[in-house]
Protein backbone atom coordinates (compact mmCIF):
# COMPACT_ATOMS: atom_id res chain seq x y z
CA UNK A 1 0.00 0.00 0.00
CA UNK A 2 0.67 3.31 -1.34
CA UNK A 3 -0.22 6.10 1.54
CA UNK A 4 0.23 9.71 2.13
CA UNK A 5 1.99 10.49 5.18
CA UNK A 6 1.01 13.92 6.73
CA UNK A 7 4.17 13.85 9.13
CA UNK A 8 6.18 13.43 6.17
CA UNK A 9 4.12 15.28 3.48
CA UNK A 10 4.70 12.96 0.69
CA UNK A 11 3.27 9.44 0.01
CA UNK A 12 5.40 6.62 0.83
CA UNK A 13 4.94 2.75 0.83
CA UNK A 14 3.40 1.59 4.22
CA UNK A 15 5.25 -1.06 6.14
CA UNK A 16 3.69 -1.94 9.67
CA UNK A 17 5.93 -2.27 12.86
CA UNK A 18 4.65 -5.62 13.59
CA UNK A 19 4.68 -8.00 10.24
CA UNK A 20 0.96 -9.09 9.39
CA UNK A 21 -0.36 -6.34 12.25
CA UNK A 22 -1.65 -3.26 12.12
CA UNK A 23 -2.03 -0.97 15.07
CA UNK A 24 -4.23 1.64 14.01
CA UNK A 25 -5.53 5.04 16.50
CA UNK A 26 -8.75 7.30 14.95
CA UNK A 27 -9.31 10.48 17.45
CA UNK A 28 -13.58 10.05 18.06
CA UNK A 29 -16.46 12.41 18.93
CA UNK A 30 -16.82 14.57 21.50
CA UNK A 31 -20.43 13.56 22.69
CA UNK A 32 -22.11 16.98 23.36
CA UNK A 33 -24.11 16.94 20.04
CA UNK A 34 -25.23 14.98 17.35
CA UNK A 35 -22.37 14.27 14.98
CA UNK A 36 -22.53 16.41 11.73
CA UNK A 37 -22.33 14.64 7.77
CA UNK A 38 -18.49 16.56 7.91
CA UNK A 39 -17.43 14.56 10.96
CA UNK A 40 -19.03 11.63 9.60
CA UNK A 41 -16.99 11.36 6.18
CA UNK A 42 -13.90 11.64 8.22
CA UNK A 43 -15.26 8.14 10.52
CA UNK A 44 -15.72 7.07 6.58
CA UNK A 45 -12.48 7.10 5.18
CA UNK A 46 -11.23 6.00 8.25
CA UNK A 47 -13.56 2.55 7.59
CA UNK A 48 -12.27 2.60 3.71
CA UNK A 49 -8.39 2.32 4.77
CA UNK A 50 -9.23 0.02 7.87
CA UNK A 51 -11.16 -2.51 5.30
CA UNK A 52 -8.37 -1.92 2.65
CA UNK A 53 -5.44 -2.74 5.06
CA UNK A 54 -7.77 -6.41 5.63
CA UNK A 55 -8.09 -7.14 2.07
CA UNK A 56 -4.05 -7.15 2.09
CA UNK A 57 -4.20 -9.52 4.68
CA UNK A 58 -3.30 -7.62 7.42
CA UNK A 59 -4.63 -8.20 10.77
CA UNK A 60 -5.96 -4.46 12.24
CA UNK A 61 -6.36 -3.56 15.87
CA UNK A 62 -8.72 -0.34 15.47
CA UNK A 63 -9.16 1.83 18.89
CA UNK A 64 -11.33 4.96 18.67
CA UNK A 65 -11.84 7.14 22.34
CA UNK A 66 -15.20 8.69 22.87
CA UNK A 67 -14.23 12.42 24.65
CA UNK A 68 -17.10 12.29 27.41
CA UNK A 69 -15.04 14.90 29.43
CA UNK A 70 -12.15 18.05 28.68
CA UNK A 71 -13.05 19.02 25.55
CA UNK A 72 -13.85 23.61 26.33
CA UNK A 73 -15.18 25.61 23.64
CA UNK A 74 -11.92 26.93 22.58
CA UNK A 75 -8.75 26.04 21.47
CA UNK A 76 -7.14 28.44 23.23
CA UNK A 77 -7.84 26.19 26.70
CA UNK A 78 -10.60 28.24 27.80
CA UNK A 79 -14.72 28.23 27.86
CA UNK A 80 -16.95 26.11 29.17
CA UNK A 81 -16.40 22.14 28.85
CA UNK A 82 -18.51 21.34 26.20
CA UNK A 83 -20.43 18.44 28.00
CA UNK A 84 -21.31 20.27 30.93
CA UNK A 85 -22.52 23.12 29.08
CA UNK A 86 -25.01 20.48 26.76
CA UNK A 87 -25.74 19.56 30.33
CA UNK A 88 -26.82 22.70 31.37
CA UNK A 89 -28.80 23.54 28.49
CA UNK A 90 -30.70 20.57 28.03
CA UNK A 91 -31.23 20.19 31.84
CA UNK A 92 -29.30 16.62 32.14
CA UNK A 93 -26.61 15.27 33.88
CA UNK A 94 -23.11 15.67 31.96
CA UNK A 95 -23.11 11.84 32.20
CA UNK A 96 -26.76 11.63 30.92
CA UNK A 97 -25.32 14.05 27.95
CA UNK A 98 -22.17 11.52 27.09
CA UNK A 99 -24.19 8.70 27.06
CA UNK A 100 -27.16 9.65 25.01
CA UNK A 101 -24.45 11.16 22.35
CA UNK A 102 -22.46 8.25 22.33
CA UNK A 103 -25.21 6.18 21.80
CA UNK A 104 -26.50 8.23 18.62
CA UNK A 105 -23.11 8.53 17.68
CA UNK A 106 -22.94 4.20 17.01
CA UNK A 107 -26.23 4.13 14.96
CA UNK A 108 -25.20 7.15 12.77
CA UNK A 109 -22.11 4.42 12.34
CA UNK A 110 -23.90 1.63 12.22
CA UNK A 111 -26.24 2.88 9.31
CA UNK A 112 -23.22 4.25 7.62
CA UNK A 113 -21.88 0.26 7.71
CA UNK A 114 -18.82 1.49 9.33
CA UNK A 115 -17.44 -1.58 11.28
CA UNK A 116 -17.29 -1.50 14.93
CA UNK A 117 -13.32 -0.38 16.81
CA UNK A 118 -11.51 -3.43 18.01
CA UNK A 119 -11.46 -1.19 21.12
CA UNK A 120 -13.86 1.65 22.03
CA UNK A 121 -12.36 3.76 25.34
CA UNK A 122 -14.07 6.33 26.96
CA UNK A 123 -12.14 9.18 28.58
CA UNK A 124 -13.97 8.98 31.86
CA UNK A 125 -12.75 5.20 31.83
CA UNK A 126 -9.09 6.29 31.69
CA UNK A 127 -8.54 9.31 34.09
CA UNK A 128 -5.54 7.71 35.77
CA UNK A 129 -3.80 6.72 32.60
CA UNK A 130 -4.33 10.40 31.85
CA UNK A 131 -2.56 11.39 35.64
CA UNK A 132 0.16 8.77 35.10
CA UNK A 133 1.32 10.72 32.13
CA UNK A 134 1.06 14.50 33.01
CA UNK A 135 3.25 13.52 36.33
CA UNK A 136 6.06 11.46 33.61
CA UNK A 137 5.63 14.51 32.02
CA UNK A 138 6.25 16.81 34.95
CA UNK A 139 9.39 14.88 35.91
CA UNK A 140 10.82 15.60 32.71
CA UNK A 141 10.39 19.56 33.42
CA UNK A 142 8.02 19.68 30.02
CA UNK A 143 5.29 21.09 32.71
CA UNK A 144 4.52 23.97 34.65
CA UNK A 145 1.60 25.26 36.67
CA UNK A 146 -0.61 28.47 36.25
CA UNK A 147 -4.09 29.54 38.61
CA UNK A 148 -6.09 27.71 36.43
CA UNK A 149 -4.41 24.03 35.65
CA UNK A 150 -1.18 21.93 34.66
CA UNK A 151 0.73 23.03 31.26
CA UNK A 152 2.63 21.76 28.73
CA UNK A 153 5.82 24.38 27.66
CA UNK A 154 5.95 23.74 24.02
CA UNK A 155 9.06 25.69 23.79
CA UNK A 156 10.53 22.35 25.24
CA UNK A 157 10.08 20.00 22.42
CA UNK A 158 12.67 20.20 19.61
CA UNK A 159 10.40 19.36 17.06
CA UNK A 160 7.10 21.27 18.19
CA UNK A 161 4.63 21.44 15.11
CA UNK A 162 6.76 19.18 12.76
CA UNK A 163 3.56 17.68 11.61
CA UNK A 164 2.19 20.47 10.98
CA UNK A 165 5.57 21.82 8.92
CA UNK A 166 6.10 24.95 10.83
CA UNK A 167 8.43 26.19 13.07
CA UNK A 168 7.82 26.91 16.72
CA UNK A 169 7.41 30.49 16.20
CA UNK A 170 5.44 30.20 12.74
CA UNK A 171 2.91 27.93 14.72
CA UNK A 172 2.77 30.33 17.72
CA UNK A 173 2.60 33.87 14.76
CA UNK A 174 -0.13 31.58 13.20
CA UNK A 175 -2.55 30.95 16.00
CA UNK A 176 -2.25 34.41 17.50
CA UNK A 177 -3.85 35.81 14.17
CA UNK A 178 -6.01 33.77 14.20
CA UNK A 179 -7.10 33.40 17.53
CA UNK A 180 -11.14 33.93 18.56
CA UNK A 181 -10.81 34.54 21.84
CA UNK A 182 -7.90 36.31 24.06
CA UNK A 183 -5.15 33.93 25.71
CA UNK A 184 -4.62 33.40 29.08
CA UNK A 185 -1.89 35.63 30.00
CA UNK A 186 -0.14 33.68 32.66
CA UNK A 187 0.88 31.21 29.43
CA UNK A 188 4.52 30.82 28.72
CA UNK A 189 3.39 30.48 25.19
CA UNK A 190 0.48 30.61 23.13
CA UNK A 191 0.80 27.43 21.84
CA UNK A 192 1.29 25.67 25.45
CA UNK A 193 -1.98 23.78 26.39
CA UNK A 194 -3.96 22.08 29.25
CA UNK A 195 -2.66 18.84 30.74
CA UNK A 196 -4.53 19.24 33.80
CA UNK A 197 -7.42 22.05 34.70
CA UNK A 198 -8.48 22.65 38.18
CA UNK A 199 -11.86 22.93 39.10
CA UNK A 200 -13.32 25.94 39.39
CA UNK A 201 -13.02 27.10 43.20
CA UNK A 202 -16.38 28.60 43.10
CA UNK A 203 -18.48 26.23 41.30
CA UNK A 204 -18.60 22.07 42.11
CA UNK A 205 -18.20 20.08 38.04
CA UNK A 206 -20.41 17.31 37.21
CA UNK A 207 -16.77 15.73 36.47
CA UNK A 208 -14.13 16.25 38.08
CA UNK A 209 -11.40 13.68 39.97
CA UNK A 210 -8.63 14.44 42.60
CA UNK A 211 -4.83 14.47 41.14
CA UNK A 212 -1.54 15.54 42.76
CA UNK A 213 -2.00 18.98 41.36
CA UNK A 214 -5.91 19.32 42.72
CA UNK A 215 -9.18 18.43 41.96
CA UNK A 216 -10.08 18.60 37.99
CA UNK A 217 -10.64 17.44 34.53
CA UNK A 218 -7.87 16.58 32.11
CA UNK A 219 -7.04 18.47 29.12
CA UNK A 220 -8.49 17.14 25.58
CA UNK A 221 -5.08 16.32 23.95
CA UNK A 222 -3.71 14.52 26.89
CA UNK A 223 -6.57 12.23 26.60
CA UNK A 224 -5.85 10.92 23.20
CA UNK A 225 -2.22 9.99 24.22
CA UNK A 226 -3.04 8.25 26.82
CA UNK A 227 -5.61 5.99 25.70
CA UNK A 228 -3.87 5.21 22.37
CA UNK A 229 -0.66 4.43 23.97
CA UNK A 230 -2.42 2.14 26.90
CA UNK A 231 -3.77 0.05 24.17
CA UNK A 232 -1.28 0.35 21.13
CA UNK A 233 1.93 0.99 23.01
CA UNK A 234 3.99 3.79 22.91
CA UNK A 235 5.12 3.57 18.91
CA UNK A 236 2.03 2.44 16.75
CA UNK A 237 1.49 2.45 13.31
CA UNK A 238 -1.13 4.50 12.17
CA UNK A 239 -3.27 7.65 13.69
CA UNK A 240 -6.41 9.15 11.72
CA UNK A 241 -8.39 12.16 11.91
CA UNK A 242 -9.66 15.40 10.38
CA UNK A 243 -7.09 18.14 8.44
CA UNK A 244 -8.42 20.36 11.50
CA UNK A 245 -6.46 18.40 14.23
CA UNK A 246 -3.11 19.11 12.15
CA UNK A 247 -2.11 22.61 13.50
CA UNK A 248 -3.22 21.70 17.01
CA UNK A 249 -4.83 18.67 18.78
CA UNK A 250 -2.47 16.20 16.94
CA UNK A 251 0.89 18.56 16.90
CA UNK A 252 -0.08 18.63 20.89
CA UNK A 253 -0.39 15.02 20.94
CA UNK A 254 3.07 14.20 19.24
CA UNK A 255 4.62 16.73 21.88
CA UNK A 256 3.14 15.16 24.98
CA UNK A 257 3.55 11.32 23.62
CA UNK A 258 7.36 12.04 22.84
CA UNK A 259 8.16 14.23 25.81
CA UNK A 260 6.98 11.28 27.72
CA UNK A 261 8.54 8.36 26.19
CA UNK A 262 11.82 10.25 24.33
CA UNK A 263 10.84 7.61 21.13
CA UNK A 264 8.33 7.95 18.07
CA UNK A 265 5.17 8.10 18.28
CA UNK A 266 3.42 7.08 15.09
CA UNK A 267 4.81 6.08 12.07
CA UNK A 268 2.28 7.27 9.53
CA UNK A 269 -0.22 10.10 10.54
CA UNK A 270 -3.80 10.07 8.08
CA UNK A 271 -5.77 13.10 7.81
CA UNK A 272 -9.28 13.85 5.65
CA UNK A 273 -10.28 16.82 4.14
CA UNK A 274 -13.55 19.13 5.12
CA UNK A 275 -16.95 18.91 3.65
CA UNK A 276 -17.87 21.48 2.60
CA UNK A 277 -21.55 23.35 1.91
CA UNK A 278 -21.73 26.30 -0.72
CA UNK A 279 -17.79 26.32 -0.89
CA UNK A 280 -17.99 26.92 3.09
CA UNK A 281 -16.56 24.25 5.97
CA UNK A 282 -19.76 22.74 6.82
CA UNK A 283 -19.65 23.17 11.44
CA UNK A 284 -21.83 23.52 13.94
CA UNK A 285 -20.31 27.52 14.94
CA UNK A 286 -21.24 28.06 11.23
CA UNK A 287 -24.75 26.50 11.49
CA UNK A 288 -24.48 25.21 7.98
CA UNK A 289 -24.54 21.42 8.96
CA UNK A 290 -26.41 18.37 8.22
CA UNK A 291 -26.97 15.52 9.93
CA UNK A 292 -27.50 11.62 9.20
CA UNK A 293 -30.80 12.21 10.38
CA UNK A 294 -31.36 15.35 8.40
CA UNK A 295 -30.64 13.33 5.33
CA UNK A 296 -32.89 10.47 6.47
CA UNK A 297 -36.22 12.81 6.82
CA UNK A 298 -34.97 13.55 3.63
CA UNK A 299 -35.71 10.36 2.74
CA UNK A 300 -32.22 9.58 1.58
CA UNK A 301 -30.26 5.93 2.28
CA UNK A 302 -27.63 6.86 4.49
CA UNK A 303 -25.41 4.32 2.29
CA UNK A 304 -26.33 7.20 -0.96
CA UNK A 305 -24.05 9.33 1.69
CA UNK A 306 -21.45 6.84 1.75
CA UNK A 307 -20.87 6.20 -1.62
CA UNK A 308 -20.52 9.86 -2.40
CA UNK A 309 -17.68 9.89 -0.03
CA UNK A 310 -16.11 6.76 -1.56
CA UNK A 311 -16.30 8.41 -5.05
CA UNK A 312 -14.24 11.26 -4.28
CA UNK A 313 -10.48 11.36 -2.53
CA UNK A 314 -10.46 11.50 1.21
CA UNK A 315 -7.25 14.53 0.65
CA UNK A 316 -9.59 16.21 -1.55
CA UNK A 317 -12.53 18.52 -0.12
CA UNK A 318 -16.02 18.00 -1.29
CA UNK A 319 -18.72 20.46 -1.99
CA UNK A 320 -22.16 18.59 -1.02
CA UNK A 321 -24.92 19.15 -2.02
CA UNK A 322 -28.61 17.68 -2.02
CA UNK A 323 -28.71 17.18 -5.77
CA UNK A 324 -25.44 15.17 -5.57
CA UNK A 325 -26.84 13.02 -2.83
CA UNK A 326 -29.56 12.32 -5.18
CA UNK A 327 -27.40 10.91 -8.11
CA UNK A 328 -25.52 8.51 -5.37
CA UNK A 329 -29.02 7.22 -4.09
CA UNK A 330 -30.02 6.32 -7.71
CA UNK A 331 -27.00 4.76 -8.62
CA UNK A 332 -26.80 2.77 -5.62
CA UNK A 333 -30.40 1.50 -6.22
CA UNK A 334 -29.02 0.76 -10.33
CA UNK A 335 -26.47 -1.46 -8.75
CA UNK A 336 -29.32 -3.19 -6.66
CA UNK A 337 -31.41 -3.96 -9.42
CA UNK A 338 -28.26 -5.23 -11.69
CA UNK A 339 -27.15 -7.56 -9.65
CA UNK A 340 -30.58 -8.97 -8.40
CA UNK A 341 -31.66 -9.06 -12.29
CA UNK A 342 -28.59 -11.25 -12.75
CA UNK A 343 -29.44 -13.54 -10.02
CA UNK A 344 -32.87 -14.85 -11.66
CA UNK A 345 -31.80 -14.63 -15.97
CA UNK A 346 -32.03 -18.23 -17.01
CA UNK A 347 -29.08 -19.96 -17.24
CA UNK A 348 -26.94 -21.04 -20.67
CA UNK A 349 -23.22 -22.05 -21.01
CA UNK A 350 -21.24 -19.12 -22.62
CA UNK A 351 -17.50 -18.02 -22.68
CA UNK A 352 -16.78 -17.15 -19.42
CA UNK A 353 -16.18 -13.91 -18.31
CA UNK A 354 -12.59 -12.60 -17.97
CA UNK A 355 -12.85 -10.42 -14.62
CA UNK A 356 -8.92 -10.98 -13.57
CA UNK A 357 -7.89 -7.33 -15.20
CA UNK A 358 -10.56 -5.42 -13.10
CA UNK A 359 -9.91 -7.28 -10.22
CA UNK A 360 -5.96 -6.51 -10.49
CA UNK A 361 -6.79 -2.61 -11.28
CA UNK A 362 -8.80 -2.27 -8.68
CA UNK A 363 -6.55 -3.70 -6.10
CA UNK A 364 -4.09 -1.22 -7.42
CA UNK A 365 -6.53 1.52 -6.94
CA UNK A 366 -7.22 1.58 -3.51
CA UNK A 367 -3.81 0.16 -2.54
CA UNK A 368 -2.68 4.05 -4.58
CA UNK A 369 -3.07 6.16 -1.11
CA UNK A 370 -7.12 4.99 -1.28
CA UNK A 371 -7.77 6.09 -4.66
CA UNK A 372 -11.47 4.82 -4.10
CA UNK A 373 -12.73 6.87 -7.13
CA UNK A 374 -10.92 4.62 -9.69
CA UNK A 375 -11.66 1.62 -7.28
CA UNK A 376 -15.22 2.65 -8.06
CA UNK A 377 -14.88 2.17 -11.68
CA UNK A 378 -13.84 -1.06 -12.03
CA UNK A 379 -16.86 -1.84 -10.04
CA UNK A 380 -19.12 -0.19 -12.58
CA UNK A 381 -17.02 -2.23 -15.34
CA UNK A 382 -18.18 -5.35 -13.74
CA UNK A 383 -22.17 -3.92 -13.29
CA UNK A 384 -21.52 -3.47 -16.88
CA UNK A 385 -20.54 -6.76 -17.52
CA UNK A 386 -23.82 -8.17 -15.27
CA UNK A 387 -25.98 -5.51 -17.88
CA UNK A 388 -24.86 -7.28 -21.13
CA UNK A 389 -26.10 -10.39 -19.35
CA UNK A 390 -29.35 -9.03 -18.57
CA UNK A 391 -29.79 -7.74 -22.45
CA UNK A 392 -29.27 -10.96 -23.91
CA UNK A 393 -31.67 -12.25 -20.91
CA UNK A 394 -28.99 -15.34 -20.21
CA UNK A 395 -25.48 -15.76 -18.15
CA UNK A 396 -24.09 -19.22 -17.41
CA UNK A 397 -23.64 -20.08 -13.44
CA UNK A 398 -19.57 -19.95 -13.48
CA UNK A 399 -19.96 -16.34 -14.72
CA UNK A 400 -22.49 -15.61 -11.93
CA UNK A 401 -20.84 -17.03 -8.94
CA UNK A 402 -17.36 -15.14 -10.09
CA UNK A 403 -19.28 -12.18 -10.60
CA UNK A 404 -20.69 -12.03 -6.86
CA UNK A 405 -17.56 -13.74 -5.77
CA UNK A 406 -15.73 -10.58 -7.00
CA UNK A 407 -18.45 -7.99 -5.50
CA UNK A 408 -18.08 -9.15 -2.13
CA UNK A 409 -14.31 -8.58 -2.56
CA UNK A 410 -14.51 -4.96 -3.74
CA UNK A 411 -17.66 -4.24 -1.10
CA UNK A 412 -15.53 -5.68 1.57
CA UNK A 413 -13.70 -2.59 0.88
CA UNK A 414 -16.57 -0.26 -0.05
CA UNK A 415 -19.33 -1.49 2.16
CA UNK A 416 -22.21 0.04 -0.27
CA UNK A 417 -24.33 -3.15 -0.81
CA UNK A 418 -25.84 -4.57 2.12
CA UNK A 419 -27.94 -7.68 2.21
CA UNK A 420 -31.38 -7.77 3.31
CA UNK A 421 -34.13 -10.36 3.40
CA UNK A 422 -37.55 -9.96 2.11
CA UNK A 423 -40.29 -10.72 4.68
CA UNK A 424 -42.51 -13.62 3.87
CA UNK A 425 -45.58 -11.44 3.46
CA UNK A 426 -43.85 -8.66 0.85
CA UNK A 427 -43.03 -12.15 -1.06
CA UNK A 428 -46.71 -13.12 -1.31
CA UNK A 429 -47.42 -10.18 -2.06
CA UNK A 430 -45.59 -10.41 -4.98
CA UNK A 431 -46.68 -13.91 -6.10
CA UNK A 432 -50.42 -12.13 -6.23
CA UNK A 433 -49.20 -9.79 -7.96
CA UNK A 434 -47.84 -11.85 -10.49
CA UNK A 435 -51.02 -13.59 -10.50
CA UNK A 436 -52.79 -10.73 -11.42
CA UNK A 437 -51.20 -9.59 -14.07
CA UNK A 438 -51.44 -13.09 -15.75
CA UNK A 439 -55.38 -12.55 -15.82
CA UNK A 440 -54.33 -8.80 -16.82
CA UNK A 441 -55.98 -7.35 -13.85
CA UNK A 442 -54.00 -4.24 -13.81
CA UNK A 443 -55.91 -2.40 -10.46
CA UNK A 444 -55.12 -5.17 -8.10
CA UNK A 445 -51.51 -5.49 -9.74
CA UNK A 446 -51.05 -1.68 -9.39
CA UNK A 447 -52.81 -2.05 -5.68
CA UNK A 448 -50.35 -4.66 -4.67
CA UNK A 449 -47.45 -2.81 -6.16
CA UNK A 450 -48.40 0.02 -3.65
CA UNK A 451 -48.68 -2.72 -0.68
CA UNK A 452 -45.23 -4.08 -1.82
CA UNK A 453 -43.78 -0.38 -1.28
CA UNK A 454 -45.73 0.71 1.59
CA UNK A 455 -43.68 -2.19 2.99
CA UNK A 456 -40.01 -0.61 2.12
CA UNK A 457 -39.68 -2.39 -1.02
CA UNK A 458 -40.35 -2.04 -4.90
CA UNK A 459 -40.78 -5.00 -7.35
CA UNK A 460 -38.97 -4.83 -10.99
CA UNK A 461 -40.95 -6.39 -13.79
CA UNK A 462 -37.94 -8.16 -16.13
CA UNK A 463 -39.71 -9.90 -18.92
CA UNK A 464 -42.05 -12.76 -17.55
CA UNK A 465 -40.45 -12.81 -14.31
CA UNK A 466 -40.04 -9.99 -11.85
CA UNK A 467 -36.97 -8.68 -8.43
CA UNK A 468 -37.95 -7.18 -4.99
CA UNK A 469 -35.65 -4.44 -4.11
CA UNK A 470 -35.70 -2.26 -1.23
CA UNK A 471 -37.74 1.19 -1.48
CA UNK A 472 -35.42 4.32 -1.78
CA UNK A 473 -37.13 7.76 -1.71
CA UNK A 474 -34.24 9.76 -3.87
CA UNK A 475 -34.54 12.02 -0.81
CA UNK A 476 -38.47 12.95 -1.63
CA UNK A 477 -40.49 12.30 1.12
CA UNK A 478 -44.07 13.59 0.26
CA UNK A 479 -42.54 16.68 -1.66
CA UNK A 480 -41.17 18.07 1.20
CA UNK A 481 -37.09 19.18 2.63
CA UNK A 482 -36.31 20.35 5.47
CA UNK A 483 -33.56 23.83 6.03
CA UNK A 484 -30.35 23.55 6.38
CA UNK A 485 -30.42 26.27 9.38
CA UNK A 486 -29.83 24.78 13.23
CA UNK A 487 -30.91 26.46 15.58
CA UNK A 488 -27.42 25.84 17.98
CA UNK A 489 -25.07 28.19 19.67
CA UNK A 490 -22.81 24.64 20.12
CA UNK A 491 -19.23 25.16 18.92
Amino acid sequence: MLLYNTLTKGIERFVPIKKGHVGMYCCGPTVYDFAHIGNLRTYICEDLLKRTLKYDGYEVTHVMNITDVGHLTSDADTGLDKIEKSAEEQKKSAWEISKMYTDFFLQDIKKLNIESPTILCKATDNINEMIILVKRLEEKGFTYRIDDGIYYDTSKFKDYGKLAGMSFDELNKSLKAGARVEFNPQKRNITDFALWKFSPKDKKRQMEWPSPWGVGFPGWHIECSAMSMKYLGEHFDIHCGGVDHIPIHHTNEIAQSEGATGKKFVNYWFHVEFLLVNGRKMSKSLKNFYTLRDLEKMGFDPLSFRLMVIDSHYRDKIDFTLEKLKKYEKTLNDIDISIKTMDILPLKEEKRDDLRAIEKSFKKAINDDLDTHSALIELFKVIGIINSHIKKYSISKENRDKIHELIKKMNSVFGVLQDYSIPEEVLDLAKRRASARERKDWKESDELRRKIKESGFDIIDVKDAYVIVKHRNFGETNGKSIDIGHNTDKE
